[in-house]
């Protein structure tokens, strides 16, 4: 099977971990050799009910003997598509009340890039030094790391850049721009918080000059913050929302969001202004229900902040410099590189799941599902720690 898998199956690195999977259930990844693991990563964030969650599950079963696929997006009136959206906009603010459905985050990232040119009739877009919004045209042009755009210039046009958190950027926000996309928290650039009312004042700005703001919540949507969604904690609301990755608990699914009168202009000069043919799949917006009632019926988010304070006393060790993120999307920084890769190979070996970032090299992703219990989060703390105390040994004898 490895073999097949090197030969038949596009990689994306020369050394993919190559674990092979049999199966998962809750916080643990099962694989062929009899070997389970701590899942710390949750599918980068995807899985935040776990593996297999039984309200899902049972959702996407139910589903299965109704009807898959019937017609491309938006022709059709799909009783899963509908349900969700309106519980969705029932947890949202008032002006955040009609969703596009499409299949990842990426995708939604374009279309929230298309509705903002369309609406504005702009076409600069502004988006932070150090950003990761996907890998599609559209979102991999509003990255500014050199090393990954190079290869595929030429880019989707008029994209600034401006520093995350940096207020005097502002100024760059003119009536030229059309959307200022930024995350809610800065991911691949090492999981950065936003200060000082960053972005209460970058929305400020927006609304002077006639912007949108995009806040990508891909990541830190579906409760992984603590909060539903990550800018509830930051008193600011964006004209477009982006979602993705856990609204679905594994299948996937991306969405954005914006009122009702934005949307309307996808529709019409011209007609299909965005159009996708799997976008809003019966199965998968089952699962999206299923997921946002276990959320918004249950504790799981409320326990968040707890399970992350759990994580903050037990990453105690002098090869930890800090822990950035919050909730549970926490990014240990290590004091070198090395000692993050030694890290999360060697938990690897060790029965728990870790896995990098994409921009800063010392930090290691934590990232698990939400419903990870304490004695779990301490089982995986405890491996972490041992293997920092064994580094520590190892280099000392050195």
């Amino acid at each position: 099977m490895n073999s097949d898998f090197l030969n038949y199956q596009a990689q994306t690195t020369p050394h993919p971990l190559g674990m092979e999977v049999s199966h998962a259930e809750g916080s643990f990844i099962f694989t062929k050799d009899g070997n389970r693991h701590l899942d710390f990563v949750a599918g980068v964030s995807a899985c935040g009910l776990g593996h297999r969650h039984p309200k899902v599950i049972e959702a996407i079963k139910k589903q299965l003997d109704k009807y898959m696929h019937v017609m491309v997006y938006g022709e059709y009136i799909q009783t899963p598509a509908v349900e969700f959206t309106k519980l969705l906009a029932k947890h949202l603010p008032e002006s955040l009340s009609q969703t596009y459905l499409v299949n990842s985050g990426t995708e939604a990232i374009d279309g929230a890039m298309k509705l903002a040119r369309r609406a504005t009739g702009r076409s600069q877009i502004i988006a932070a030094r150090n950003c990761y919004h996907g890998n599609s045209y559209g979102a991999l042009s509003l990255m500014d790391y050199e090393e990954r755009i190079a290869p595929f210039r030429p880019l989707v046009g008029d994209i600034t850049h401006i520093q995350f958190n940096q207020e005097t950027c502002l100024d760059v926000i003119t009536k030229n721009t059309a959307a200022v996309i930024l995350e809610t928290i800065q991911g691949g650039a090492g999981f950065i918080m936003p200060t000082h009312n960053y972005l209460k004042k970058v929305k400020q700005r927006c609304d002077e000059v006639g912007a949108l703001l995009i806040l990508d919540e891909i990541q830190p949507g579906f409760g992984r913050t603590g909060k539903l969604f990550g800018f509830e904690h930051f008193e600011v609301v964006p004209d477009i929302l982006v979602i993705g990755k856990a609204m679905a608990s594994g299948l996937p699914v991306g969405a954005f969001t914006a009122s009702k009168a934005l949307m309307s202009l996808l529709s019409d000069k011209p007609k299909l202004g965005h159009i996708t043919t799997f976008g809003g799949n019966p199965v998968i917006a089952a699962a999206c229900q299923a997921t946002l009632e276990v959320l918004t019926t249950s504790k799981i988010i409320e326990g968040v902040e707890k399970k992350e304070k759990l994580f903050r006393e037990l990453l105690q060790h002098e090869l930890i410099s800090e822990i950035r993120g919050k909730g549970l999307m926490l990014a240990p920084m290590l004091q070198s590189e090395d000692i993050a890769n030694h890290l999360v190979l060697q938990a690897k070996e060790k029965g728990l799941i870790l896995f990098w970032l994409l921009y800063e090299k010392k930090a290691v992703r934590i990232s698990p599902p939400l419903t990870i219990s304490e004695e779990e989060i301490a089982l995986g703390c405890g491996i972490i720690i041992d293997i920092l105390n064994d580094y520590d040994k190892l280099t000392t004898t050195e």
